[in-house]
């Protein structure tokens, strides 16, 4: 598996990660066993980064993720994160908290739930409008020097947050949503991660699935599977979106490969400092995405990808009104 150098403090990972979320329900319910298998057979395939959190599944994510990598520690570079906490134990993420005194309390938790002396990254989960970002990203370099954490990172901040939190730190890397479907930080947020040589982690690389071009239809989510309160998959939204995952096929037709790896190939050749990490419930799906790394692209199927794509043509909000609305996330 090829390697790619996050941020300027020695992060390498490998080009193709793993996101564990829904390996903890977030689409359906999972066989927790097959989940474990799945990340070690990805750690056997080259795949080094691991990304959880610790409202994933109310914390039984990185107990999965520990549980997966015992005895293989030193193979893995795990990323989880803190600063979005529930209401109630176990509940949904609606309260977003980046003071100091809850993210030190947040990630002695996730140390104990994943069974590890350290993480290597620490995500602040978002940015708390409520504290200075300064004071938040302070909090981690103190977690840094106590040898908690080896690399600080943010997650969905805007370039003046990016910008503001990296003069006080140096931010390894920033994960943000980026695929051909959500491209929102070309404008302003890449371009400043790659100013201040802060690396970029993917995450949704495969639209929630729907780039993958196996969702038949908005009726395809069963119970507990999030999706089904996503803007972008419902009703006449998903059909208008479905358009563009056809003008694709062609590409991957013709190169011969699934349009999950399409996807992911594309996000690849953004850079060599731009990591995807996409979810994998099962080994099939696993390989296919691992494989993405193998794919060369010429300029003219990005071309092709990019007219298909074209930034704004996508139907929908990127997050559900219930989010948006307690303040976890917003669009752009």
């Amino acid at each position: 598996m090829e390697r790619r150098k996050l941020g300027a403090d020695g992060l390498t990972v490998s080009a193709v990660g793993l996101g564990c979320m829904g390996m903890s329900g977030g689409y359906g319910a999972v066989d927790r066993a097959d989940c474990v298998t799945t990340i070690r057979r990805a750690v056997d395939l080259g795949v080094t980064l691991l990304d959880t959190a610790d409202f994933y599944g109310g914390g039984e994510n990185e107990r999965l993720v520990g549980e997966a990598v015992r005895g293989r520690r030193a193979d893995v570079v795990i990323a989880t994160r803190g600063g979005v906490r529930s209401e109630v134990p176990g509940g949904p993420p609606r309260i977003v908290d980046g003071s100091p005194t809850y993210l030190r309390q947040a990630c002695d938790a996730s140390l104990a739930r994943l069974g590890v002396d350290h993480v290597d990254v620490y995500y602040l989960g978002r940015a708390d409008p409520r504290v200075p970002i300064e004071d938040s990203v302070g909090a981690l370099a103190q977690l840094r020097t106590a040898g908690k954490i080896r690399h600080i990172g943010l997650s969905e901040v805007s370039a003046e947050v990016l910008r503001r939190a990296h003069a006080v730190q140096p931010i390894s890397v920033l994960e943000s949503e980026y695929s051909l479907w959500e491209r929102h930080i070309e404008a302003e947020i890449l371009p400043a991660a790659r100013d201040l040589g802060v690396g970029l982690v993917a995450h949704s690389p495969l639209g929630k699935g729907f780039l993958t071009g196996t969702l038949p239809s908005p009726e395809h989510f069963g119970e507990g599977d999030q999706r089904r309160n996503h803007p972008r998959l419902q009703g006449d939204n998903f059909r208008h979106n479905q358009r563009m995952v056809t003008q694709a096929r062609p590409i991957a037709q013709e190169l011969g490969v699934p349009l999950s790896r399409l996807a992911l190939a594309w996000l690849l050749s953004r850079g060599d400092d731009v990591v995807p990490i996409p979810g994998s419930r099962s080994l099939g799906h696993l390989h296919s995405n691992v494989a993405a790394a193998e794919i060369r692209l010429t300029e003219r199927h990005i071309r092709l990808l990019e007219e298909s794509f074209q930034p704004g043509r996508v139907a929908g909000s990127r997050h559900p009104a219930h989010r948006r609305a307690a303040g976890v996330d917003k669009d752009g």
